[in-house]
């Protein structure tokens, strides 16, 4: 579960209580009636369900994940590296763009296990990506791409540097 999704839950939980805390604050109100107090629970339930149901179509979206990268140089070129054990080299897509690289794939389970039968689940199946914008101009069809021992390693070399050159400006 992404941090965002983790927030975003934990500040619903958080009205949800603030309902229940309400609630029995206005419980102990002498000046509501017990058709008062029913009307305000039927209300905080009805909430809660909405809010329940929300959440689950929200979790069973199908969201992308994000690899975790290095990008690092040496004299000649650019090396991004990413582990990312369990996905096939043919379920791997790269694309070099201008001055972005792309990295797209899949990662999928080999066997279905039932939410209830999870002690934990934090490995991430599904599919993935990551745009990378690239810091030196490189020579994108010379890129290389190889996938040893659950780490990705793509190496893209670098274009050379052009030379400054100097215009002088003509009078007329």
């Amino acid at each position: 579960m992404t941090k965002l999704k983790k927030l975003i839950l934990g500040r619903i939980k958080n009205s949800q209580d603030d309902l229940v805390d309400q609630n029995n604050l206005e419980k102990q109100n002498e000046f509501l009636s017990d058709d008062d107090i029913g009307q305000i629970t039927e209300s905080k339930n009805s909430v809660m369900k909405q809010n329940q149901e929300t959440d689950q179509e929200w979790l069973d979206e199908d969201l992308e994940g994000q690899l975790s990268v290095d990008v690092f140089q040496n004299k000649d070129n650019v090396i991004i590296k990413s582990t990312i054990a369990g996905v096939k080299p043919e379920d791997i897509d790269i694309d070099i763009n201008n001055d972005m690289i792309t990295i797209k794939g899949k990662r999928e389970a080999e066997y279905v296990v039932k939410k209830d039968d999870y002690f934990y689940q934090e490995c991430y199946w599904g599919n993935f990506s990551r745009s990378i914008i690239l810091p030196v101009e490189v020579k994108a069809d010379k890129t290389d791409a190889e996938l040893k021992n659950g780490i990705l390693t793509i190496t893209i070399p670098k274009a050379k540097a052009s030379k400054a050159i100097s215009v002088k400006v003509k009078s007329e």
